[in-house]
């Protein structure tokens, strides 16, 4: 079977709750985010995955996706990339988008960017790399990192221009799987957030 790349993203945090852009700022997890990381590992140690042996494990070097990472269980097998880091949001990180639609009205990330921070095309090209990576693999991967990063991973990973991650929500400690379908690149499922209620 062709690799598949399973998309961990982090735990709940002060800042996703209230809805504040959380680039390079190292945020901690919440005491919800740390259950969150515990039944998502709950998840992935039951069937079907049961613990994902030879699996390769990557994870963001920020502290909020390492943590997940680890209470997951899949800290000892996970090598940290910094290609899994956050959007470096620049002069908007740590604000939500109502704030920044108050000085900018109309503007959308995926369209307009960031002042001082990345551009759509550097975050676009790390994607890239870590679509790459995940494709040239001879098993499946699963990575722990953060929402905006996650979801230009899955525009890429089906051929599509960085826009498209606006169609495309994901809810911390969610789990997601990108696969494939009559020999394309396709999302096998999106978004599931069921551990965090079972």
């Amino acid at each position: 079977m062709a690799p598949r790349i399973l998309l961990a993203r982090h735990g709940q945090t002060e800042w996703s709750l209230s809805g504040k852009h959380t680039g390079r700022t190292d945020v901690p997890l919440l005491e919800e985010g740390r259950r969150g990381a515990k039944l998502l590992g709950e998840r992935l140690h039951r069937a079907p995955y049961d613990g994902l042996p030879g699996v390769e494990v990557r994870t963001s070097p920020l502290s909020r996706a390492r943590e997940t990472c680890e209470l997951a269980g899949f800290g000892d097998r996970a090598a940290e990339w910094d290609a899994l880091r956050e959007f470096d949001y620049g002069a908007y990180d740590g604000l939500t988008p109502a704030d920044i639609q108050a000085v900018r009205p109309g503007w959308l990330i995926w369209r307009d960017g960031v002042p001082g921070g990345e551009s759509l095309a550097q975050v676009s090209a790390r994607a890239d790399e870590v679509v790459a990576w995940a494709r040239e693999a001879d098993r499946d991967v699963l990575v722990f990192a953060h929402g905006h990063i996650l979801r230009v991973i899955a525009a890429r990973w089906l051929g599509y221009e960085i826009d498209f991650a606006a169609r495309i929500r994901l809810s911390p400690t969610s789990l997601s799987t990108l696969g494939w379908a009559y020999g394309q690149p396709a999302i096998e499922s999106w978004n599931e957030t069921g551990h965090l209620t079972s």
